[in-house]
């Protein structure tokens, strides 16, 4: 029997997930390059041009902060993330003390109601078990007065996918319709992108997507 995936995540599995991750923005828009031909600021760029630099932001599942530090050296200045692993976290309080990074669980997010302009994931959602996806969104949508951005795998419907020898840690879906489904969202961009790479099956395809509220 398989243990509860928030245990794998924070231990040795997590620790080994933050090691391959442990990337600085340059290497995160290296990778980005090679498999879709646009870099990681670049794409932020593209989807957040019209988000404010000054909006408070909340990365849900943010590891070490390597997302946060993208958005840095594209302006944004207020930004926040949570994990459930405790050495991703002291790691990223080490190594990037100017970021707000504490312990926290995607289904029960530390922060009030509307507290952050922004909340996003970056292929996050993807390693929640589907029968806990819905609380997990009510917690992203219950903490962002305003935005939803996130990047994660697509597929039509639910497609759970192996993730390095362990059964049920990874399913790919249309998150983006998951929200709009859900909530009073409206969809300002979605974009697909195909990897230009073998390291993955030749179906696996990212959507990268951002929405709000229509009262903001």
């Amino acid at each position: 029997m398989e243990r509860d995936p928030e245990d794998l995540w924070d231990g040795e599995f997590g620790e080994e997930y933050t090691e391959r991750n442990d990337l600085s923005v340059q290497e995160a828009n290296e990778i980005s390059e090679q498999r879709f031909g646009v870099s990681r600021t670049e794409r932020m760029e593209r989807f957040l041009g019209s988000v404010d630099r000054d909006a408070r932001i909340l990365e849900v599942g943010t590891n070490i902060g390597t997302q946060l530090k993208c958005l840095e050296s594209i302006g944004f200045e207020n930004l926040y993330g949570i994990d459930i692993q405790k050495n991703a976290v002291q790691k990223a309080h080490r190594t990037r003390p100017e970021l707000n990074i504490i312990e926290g669980s995607a289904d029960d997010i530390p922060f009030k109601d509307d507290f952050f302009d922004l909340v996003f994931t970056s292929v996050v959602l993807i390693h929640i078990p589907p029968e806990r996806i819905e609380t997990v969104l009510d917690e992203v949508v219950r903490c962002t007065s305003e935005w939803v951005y996130g990047y994660e795998y697509f597929a039509e419907e639910y497609t759970e996918v192996q993730y390095r020898g362990h059964d049920e840690l990874l399913w790919k879906t249309d998150f983006p319709s998951l929200y709009l489904e859900r909530f009073d969202l409206e969809l300002v961009e979605k974009e697909f992108f195909e990897y230009q790479t073998d390291e993955y099956d030749n179906d696996t395809v990212d959507v990268e997507f951002l929405l709000r509220t229509p009262e903001a």
